[in-house]
């Protein structure tokens, strides 16, 4: 299991559970795994999503990794799923590097 610490300081956990249900829908992200990391960890933009979760997005040249996670609270969080995408969608944007 990994685990990577949000902007906000929060413990985010990457079961491998979680990492065989995003190679399996999305086999792109075999070879973005660093990118997830960073999109947590250091990311370009935080997206408000849906049903209390947060988009972590690190830009790439032309595409965006975004990951989905949910902090549940100080001490423990969880990565939900991770995609590439060529374009975002409009969100409320909670932070931008």
């Amino acid at each position: 299991m990994l685990i990577v610490f949000s902007m906000n300081g929060v413990p985010i956990r990457l079961p491998v559970e979680r990492w065989e249900h995003i190679v399996y829908r999305h086999p792109e992200m075999l070879r973005y795994r660093d990118s997830i990391i960073a999109a947590i960890s250091r990311p370009d933009i935080i997206q408000q999503g849906d049903a209390g979760t947060l988009l972590g997005i690190k830009k790439y040249g032309g595409k965006y990794v975004v990951v989905v996670y949910r902090e549940v609270d100080k001490k423990d969080g969880f990565i939900i799923t991770a995609y590439v995408s060529e374009r975002l969608r409009r969100r409320v944007v909670l932070w931008r590097r």
